[in-house]
């Protein structure tokens, strides 16, 4: 099926939109701290900095990598690729015009960003703070969610919520 046309493509999509997407999240083991540290490796770099590249020439590139199967001295290695093979696998990593590596929504959106920072810099400071002194941190009373317009940046009142119709337990199967 050619999915380049706009009908062919929402023909295909629309089985997906009946299902219920369950995404299971857990804490992270390591912190808040470590999550943002993932995080921010991913949102301003390209696939290699210049300090792993080691040598190249007309025909091949040799670079550092490191494999995280192996634990030790032996986890970062050394791999030479053609240079055809080198500029393929870079190029991967290129996204299509139209789309953007950092998502403008969510916890960094524009509209909450200020207020959604501070918070979380509050919570890192309690976490911090609190696993320090080796005590246990006792959580705030729960914020009722607020809703934030995106165009005027006015809260938003929720009138009515309405129930699925159907609701699906297990995620959608291949």
């Amino acid at each position: 099926m050619a999915l380049n046309s706009v009908n062919a493509f929402a023909k295909w999509l629309a089985p997906m939109r009946v299902c219920e997407w369950v995404v299971y999240a857990k804490r992270p083991f390591a912190g808040p701290e470590a999550v943002l540290a993932y995080l921010s490796r991913y949102t301003h770099r390209v696939a290699i900095s210049n300090q792993r590249l080691i040598a190249l020439d007309e025909h091949r590139v040799t670079f550092r990598w490191k494999d995280y199967r192996v634990k030790g001295r032996t986890r970062n290695k050394t791999m030479t690729l053609g240079a055809e093979e080198f500029a393929r696998r870079f190029l991967l990593h290129v996204l299509p015009d139209g789309f953007h590596r950092i998502r403008h929504y969510g916890l960094l959106a524009n509209p909450v960003r200020r207020e959604n920072l501070a918070k979380i810099r509050e919570l890192l400071s309690s976490v911090s703070t609190g696993s320090k002194a080796g005590s246990v941190i006792v959580a705030t009373a729960p914020v009722s969610p607020t809703f934030v317009c995106r165009h005027c940046g006015s809260p938003m009142i929720v009138i009515e919520v309405l129930e699925r119709s159907r609701p699906i337990r297990a995620p959608p199967s291949k």
